[in-house]
C-alpha cells in the first residue's frame, strides 16, 4: 500500500513537471510582452523587471492593423469550420451507417492526405490560385482552411457516429423517417458532444494556421499569423512587440478553450464507456 502511495506521488510530480515544461514557453512569451525591447533582447534572462504596456500599445495602434487581421482570422476560422462540418457530417453519416466496399479505403485515403507536408503541394496550389485570382483573397484562404481540416472532421465525426447503434437508424426507417429526418432528429442530437469537440478542434487549427496564411496572403486576406510576422523587419526581431502581438493572438482561442474544455473533453471521450 505504501509503495502504491509513493508511486502515485511520483507520478503526480512527474505530471506537474511535464505540465510546467509545456507551459513555460507560454509564460515566457507573456513575460516578454511586458518587457522593454532592451530587456527582451538581453542574453541573460530577466525574471524581475518593471512591466510596461508599451509593446501592447504599439501592437494595438491604428497603424498595426490588428483589427483587420483579427477580422480575417475570425471569418476564415469560423466559416471554414462551419463549411467543413456541413460537408463532413453527411459524409461521415453515409460511411458510418451505409458503408460500401470502398469505405475503409476512402477513410484511409483521406487521412493519408494529412501525411503530405504542406510545402509539398504549395506550388500547384499557388499556381491554381494565381490563375483563379484567389491569391490574397479571404474566400480563397477560407477554402484552404476547409480543405485542410476536412480529413480530421470526417474521421472524428465518423468515429462518433460508429458508436451509435445502427438499430436506431433501422427503427427510424421503419417509422417512415427519411434519411435527412433520421440524421437530423435522431443521430445528430446523440452525437452533438462529439461534433462540437470536432468543430472546436477544427476552429483552433484554422485559427493557428500560419503556413498558408504567410504564403497565400499579403494584406487583404492576411490573418493574425501575418500580423505577428510583421514585427520582423530588416532591423531585426522586435521580441517584446512580437510577444505582445502573440499574446493578443492566442488570448481569444485560450479563453474559448477554457470555457469549452468540458464540452471538448466530453466530446473526445464520447462513446468511450458503454
Amino acid at each position: 500500500m505504501k509503495d502504491k502511495s509513493i508511486g502515485g506521488t511520483l507520478l503526480t510530480a512527474l505530471a506537474y513537471l511535464v505540465a510546467l515544461v509545456m507551459f513555460f514557453p507560454i509564460l515566457w512569451m507573456v513575460l516578454t510582452a511586458f518587457k522593454t525591447e532592451q530587456n527582451a533582447f538581453t542574453i541573460d534572462p530577466h525574471f524581475l523587471f518593471v512591466p510596461t504596456l508599451d509593446s501592447f500599445r504599439v501592437a494595438l495602434s491604428q497603424g498595426s492593423g490588428y483589427m483587420h487581421y483579427a477580422f480575417n482570422s475570425v471569418v476564415s476560422a469560423v466559416v471554414s469550420t462551419l463549411i467543413g462540418l456541413l460537408l463532413a457530417i453527411p459524409a461521415a453519416y453515409a460511411m458510418a451507417f451505409f458503408p460500401t466496399k470502398r469505405t475503409d479505403f476512402t477513410l484511409v485515403w483521406m487521412v493519408s492526405t494529412k501525411f503530405i507536408p504542406a510545402v509539398g503541394v504549395l506550388i500547384p496550389i499557388y499556381l491554381v490560385y494565381k490563375q483563379l485570382n484567389m491569391l490574397d483573397n479571404l474566400a480563397g484562404i477560407t477554402l484552404l482552411f476547409t480543405a485542410m481540416n476536412m480529413p480530421l472532421l470526417v474521421w472524428m465525426v465518423y468515429s462518433y457516429f460508429k458508436d451509435i447503434p445502427k438499430d436506431l437508424v433501422e427503427a427510424a426507417d421503419i417509422d417512415g423517417a427519411s434519411t435527412l429526418q433520421t440524421m437530423r432528429k435522431v443521430i445528430l442530437p446523440l452525437a452533438l458532444p462529439g461534433i462540437a469537440s470536432a468543430g472546436l478542434l477544427a476552429l483552433i487549427l484554422a485559427w493557428n494556421e500560419s503556413f498558408w496564411s504567410l504564403t497565400m496572403t499579403d494584406h487583404s486576406a492576411a490573418t493574425l499569423a501575418v500580423y505577428i510576422a510583421s514585427f520582423k523587419s530588416a532591423e531585426g526581431l522586435f521580441w517584446a512587440k512580437m510577444s505582445a502581438a502573440s499574446v493578443l493572438t492566442v488570448a481569444p482561442i485560450i479563453v474559448l478553450g477554457w470555457f469549452a474544455q468540458r464540452q471538448m473533453v466530453r466530446g473526445l471521450t464520447f462513446g468511450a464507456v458503454k
